[in-house]
């Protein structure tokens, strides 16, 4: 029987979640675990509607089918929410 090491895929990874009110919000998830899950946890927790926020990490956005160990993700690593905006165009 093998020994599992740890860097296996059930290798779990803290991360936080810094809203535009600053406000941080950890988790811990598994790392070959989809963002979608941390992303929509997130909304449930903040009472925010998902298909209003944008999540990044490191200046990029975030696929719901994304996960830490694809986008290289270390301990600790902190994904910034931003409220989408949708632009107009008003004429005088």
């Amino acid at each position: 029987m093998a020994v599992e090491s740890g860097d296996g895929p059930t290798e779990h990874i803290n991360l936080k979640v810094l809203g535009q009110d600053n406000a941080v919000v950890q988790f811990k998830i598994k790392k070959n675990t989809p963002l979608k899950k941390l992303m929509n946890a997130y909304c449930e927790r903040t009472g925010i509607a998902f298909e209003t926020v944008r999540f990044r990490f490191d200046g990029q956005a975030i696929a719901v089918t994304d996960t830490p160990t694809t986008l290289e993700m270390e301990e600790g690593d902190t994904l910034e929410v931003y409220q989408q905006q949708t632009g107009g165009y008003f004429k005088f």
